[in-house]
């Protein structure tokens, strides 16, 4: 009895073996794939860093521009310095709209081609 205990434990023993080996080779590829969306995280956050720096450069030059030309007044300086919201609703609105005119323009086109076509087939009779 003790001999087929120690053959279930040894065969209990390989099967978790190959089981451990198994979520390792699994777990490569999920460290692969975290590796690669981190990486593309990085880049997009450094490419961001950057064209941002360029945008308050540029900000800067006019401010300097505009206050050696004495132009430079509080109301304009805020609305150069003021940060733009983004909105998500923005450009929803933009997309149900383009998409409500596509819709219309279809609709007009199938109005205006079926008007059309009913004529010819009156003088075909």
């Amino acid at each position: 009895m003790s001999k087929e205990l120690e053959q279930k434990s040894a065969a209990l023993e390989e099967a978790l073996a190959k089981q451990l080996n198994e979520i390792k080779k699994g777990s490569e590829d999920w460290v692969k794939v975290g590796a690669i969306v981190g990486v593309g995280a990085l880049v997009v956050y450094g490419l961001s860093r950057l064209s941002s720096k360029k945008e308050e450069k540029t900000t800067d030059k006019a401010l300097v521009v505009l206050e050696r030309e004495g132009l430079l007044n509080p109301d304009i300086r805020e609305r150069l310095t003021q940060t733009k919201p983004s909105s998500l609703w923005t450009g929803l609105a933009q997309k149900v709209l383009f998409l409500g005119l596509a819709l219309a323009k279809d609709k007009l086109y199938e109005q205006f081609f079926a008007e059309s076509a009913k004529p010819e087939e009156n003088k075909d009779l």
